[in-house]
């Protein structure tokens, strides 16, 4: 069984025991959470896509830790003109563990 979650703007393919990076949520670590935004449930036999969610369905997740992305370096340079600008950054991320995809 899977299932394909939005959240953060992306989506995911998610099935039990899954453990994903989504965009920063509000949760603390060891919080639950629900997605209720599934777009296509498989139950293995038959596949369900929602218009625009499957109904009465939620995915079941758990908040392990907050984790930084890998870092990403802007470096703007204009030759002769004695202009170089260097920035980082690390995006932050929440590490999510599916523990259960049901249907209400």
């Amino acid at each position: 069984m899977y299932a394909i979650i939005q959240t953060g703007g992306k989506q995911y393919r998610v099935k039990k025991g899954d453990i994903i990076d989504v965009e920063l949520l509000d949760e603390a670590p060891e919080e639950s959470i629900e997605f209720k935004e599934v777009i296509i449930l498989n139950d293995g036999k038959e596949t369900q896509v929602g218009l625009p969610n499957v109904a009465k369905c939620t995915v079941k997740a758990e908040v392990l830790a907050e984790a930084l992305g890998p870092k990403v370096i802007a470096y703007k340079y204009k030759r002769r003109k004695n202009y170089h600008r260097k920035r980082g950054h690390r995006q932050k991320y929440s590490r999510v563990k599916i523990t259960d995809i049901a249907l209400v």
